[in-house]
């Protein structure tokens, strides 16, 4: 027995050794060098960190392990264009790969888990049950032929906004063939990546590093390049001294005004150009923003506001609400009274205020002051109902129209349509205001909502963008934002609603979605459509109106019995503006333009791409359903992305 036992020891430890050292002797045959080279944004996984009782299977759909798997799919694309092979040979080896992938990412400050969180090494083995039985590119040629669609479609350079859209098409229907082939829809994610693959590796001219194949097959997001420092090294180092030297200048003279202010405003009582000046109160110093807006005080606004009466109520906007006021000089301003926030404290409330405060354009309702009252403060202005401590407000420019939905969607009648000369100024200044945010600022600023009711009418009837309360700045040399979900349904881009990341595309989608309201005179979203037994979501009705021909029932029947619709033959304009509003509303963010090209659109600079067969995802294989019938954008259906997600 102790013989047999022992001899059963000798046999799994000798298994043991001999599967480490096939391990050990393995080496990945992927140059992984790739993953430090592309600038490719890393920052979703920069605090990931997954929960000990999330499954596996979930932790794998998170936004990081898509980026990651996208990242990964790289050096697949080009392992397949060298060897033929679509994936690893062996277990040994993707285990090998994935633990150089680890380190690369080590060196881009990664948590040191994330791949193991995020991968199984057995997925990137090959194996003939995945893709009809495909595992080389020998075996794609027997199953599709010599060419398919694919090899037309994605051969350009697909940092072209229609060339994207062409190969992502393409895409689309060669999945359907391999899908009839092999039968198993359980198979759809696997085939996705194959295509992603092949179209990269093998079809691309560019190949799989290029901007292009990264952001439009991958949907990887790219930081900002930096430029041409390194060529440069020379100069720098040549103004070095230079530099050195007007800093010291600089400072003494900084020092010599920072001194003469601090002085000059304790005897004469004035304010400096600080951001932040210390208030005297009596005993008390606090923060403030001075930023060139004027610092109300309270009882100005409630004598403004006739005590922020009902009668001069305007409406809710966000974060709190907005009061109709006049100053002593006659001006009209709308007061908003803030009564939640993300602001953490004074701190960052005056930080919003100085963001605001700088933003100069016609196209933004402009901030006039604001008022700040602290607990401490509440015996000054305390008129016995107890309630005034930690009040905050924002003081705008009044615009005398009212917001866009008023005149869209009147809640009374007798109100007159816009004609289709005001829709086309509001949606040209809509798109310009933002052009400014975007690019306008540096960081750029995204607003995350975008709505009907946050675009302002002034007295020509001209549109102003309004409620920067969910403004985020972005951080410099990032292209995206992680953050609380904050906006409204029907206009929030799905990867905002679904995975809370926000993008400048982002307000690109709820800026179509406004478009498209403008055009069509509907809605963005109503749960309540008698027509339907789903959700009417505007984005989807507007699409298959024109992709089925039908664009002239798409528009507002006011604008086809104006009198405006046979001037100047504006129904070629206005189908291009509907264009417009539903590629910016596309679900696919590789598809949608900036909001600069959207721009150049509307204005005829630059043509309109065709509008793509399907608005959705060709990452997102349970779209497809049982067939080819599309119901309804993922923004509502809320479908989750697979592991083997890449195309989104």
């Amino acid at each position: 027995m102790k013989i047999i036992n022992s001899l059963k020891f000798s046999i799994s430890s000798l298994v043991l050794l001999s599967t480490l050292s096939l391990t050990m002797a393995a080496s990945c045959p992927m140059d992984l060098n790739y993953v430090t080279r592309v600038p490719w944004n890393s920052t979703l996984c920069r605090d990931f960190h997954p929960s000990n009782s999330t499954p596996k299977a979930e932790i794998s759909k998170q936004n990081c392990c898509v980026s990651l798997l996208s990242v990964f799919g790289i050096g697949l694309a080009e392992h397949l264009k060298e060897t033929s092979l679509f994936q690893l040979p062996d277990l040994p080896t993707s285990v090998s790969c994935l633990h150089d992938f680890q380190s690369k990412l080590d060196l881009l400050s990664l948590p040191n888990d994330v791949v193991s969180l995020c991968f199984e090494p057995t997925q990137f083995v090959i194996t003939p049950d995945l893709c009809a039985g495909i595992q080389t590119t020998k075996d794609w040629v027997a199953k599709l032929g010599q060419s398919t669609v694919l090899d037309q479609g994605c051969k350009a350079d697909l940092g072209d906004l229609t060339a994207c859209d062409t190969c992502l098409r393409a895409g689309n229907e060669v999945h359907s063939r391999l899908m009839a082939i092999d039968g198993n829809r359980s198979h759809g994610t696997d085939c996705f990546d194959f295509i992603v693959l092949y179209a990269a590796g093998i079809v691309n001219e560019f190949g799989p590093e290029s901007d292009g194949t990264v952001t439009c097959a991958f949907a990887l997001t790219l930081n900002q390049k930096s430029g041409s420092n390194n060529k440069h090294s020379a100069l720098v180092f040549g103004l070095t001294g230079a530099g050195v030297a007007i800093f010291v200048t600089i400072s003494v003279l900084g020092f010599y005004f920072w001194y003469e202010k601090r002085f000059v405003k304790r005897n004469n009582g004035g304010s400096g150009s600080n951001f932040y000046d210390l208030e005297e109160q009596g005993s008390r110093t606090r923060l403030r923003p001075n930023t060139g807006s004027i610092w109300f005080k309270l009882h100005d606004l409630e004598k403004a506001t006739d005590h922020f009466s009902s009668k001069n109520f305007i409406g809710r906007g966000g974060f709190g609400f907005v009061f109709k006021g006049i100053l002593p000089d006659g001006t009209l301003v709308a007061v908003k009274r803030i009564i939640e926030s993300e602001f953490q404290g004074d701190e960052e409330f005056c930080n919003e205020v100085e963001i605001i405060s700088n933003l100069k354009h016609r196209n933004l309702v402009p901030l006039r002051g604001c008022c700040m009252i602290d607990d401490d403060e509440i015996e000054h202005y305390d008129d016995g109902d107890g309630e005034k401590g930690s009040q905050r407000y924002l003081v705008y420019e009044y615009m005398p129209n009212g917001n866009l939905d008023d005149h869209l969607f009147p809640s009374k009648s007798g109100v007159k349509p816009l004609s289709w000369p005001q829709r086309k100024n509001i949606i040209l200044d809509v798109a310009k205001g933002l052009a400014y945010l975007h690019y306008g600022v540096k960081p750029a600023i995204y607003h995350r909502d975008i709505k009907a009711t946050n675009i302002l009418l002034d007295a020509d009837m001209r549109a102003r963008v309004s409620d920067f309360g969910l403004a985020k700045q972005s951080r410099e040399g990032q292209s995206h934002l992680t953050t609380r979900v904050a906006g409204t349904h029907g206009y929030l881009a799905p990867e905002y609603a679904l995975y809370g990341q926000l993008t400048e595309k982002s307000d690109v989608y709820s800026f179509g979605v406004v478009v498209l309201e403008i055009m069509c005179g509907r809605k963005a979203l109503d749960l309540s459509s008698s027509s339907s037994p789903r959700a009417f979501l505007i984005t989807d009705w507007a699409w298959s109106l024109v992709k089925a021909g039908k664009v002239e029932e798409a528009f507002d029947r006011s604008l086809m019995d104006s009198e405006d619709s046979v001037n100047s033959n504006p129904k070629a304009i206005m189908e291009r503006f509907l264009h417009v509003g539903i590629l910016c509303a596309h679900v696919m963010v590789a598809l949608r333009p900036t909001i600069l090209d959207a721009l150049k659109m509307l204005e005829g600079d630059i043509e309109v791409p065709p509008i793509p067969d399907r608005p959705m995802s060709l990452a997102h294989p349970s779209c497809y359903g049982d067939g080819n019938a599309f119901s309804i954008s993922p923004a509502l259906s809320g479908p989750q992305l697979l592991k083997g997600d890449m195309l989104r």
